[in-house]
């Protein structure tokens, strides 16, 4: 495996770990999101969201530590890939579309790591490629 693929491997598992975290604090005490994400429309904020958005980053989270232990897995790459996607999408329109998220440091740090990790993930899918798939000639097995 390439020495990238183990930096992204690594990347993934932190990027798990702080979703996980924001997960407790969803359920634990929504006004984490009204105080740090959704500071544009904080009376938009209830518990009944807060806890969505938890379930949310949850599945996220494990999405990305099955990537972690199976990256050579295309269609969980892809899967992978796609979360940080509707993350960086999500971000966006609250922010720019309804308005409910300033661009403050809670927000612009997840646009941040979901816009690094889509580039990441990308230069990763070059590294997962056959050799074959890259030069078009399939290799000898050695025996």
């Amino acid at each position: 495996m390439s020495r990238f693929l183990n930096l992204l491997r690594s990347w993934l598992v932190m990027v798990s770990v702080i979703a996980l975290g924001n997960t407790i604090h969803s359920f634990h005490d929504h006004s984490f999101l009204s105080e740090k994400l959704y500071t544009g429309k904080p009376e938009l904020v209830n518990g009944l969201q807060a806890r969505t958005f938890g379930i949310w980053t949850l599945l996220s989270s494990v999405v990305r530590c099955a990537c972690v232990l199976d990256i050579q897995n295309r269609t969980l790459y892809h899967v992978t890939l796609w979360t940080f996607v509707l993350a960086l999408g999500h971000f966006l329109s609250e922010a720019f579309i309804y308005k409910t998220a300033e661009l403050t440091i809670g927000v612009i740090a997840p646009l941040f790591v979901a816009g690094f990790s889509i580039v990441g993930m990308l230069i990763g899918f070059q590294c997962l490629m056959e050799p074959e798939e890259v030069t078009g000639v399939k290799q000898k097995k050695k025996t």
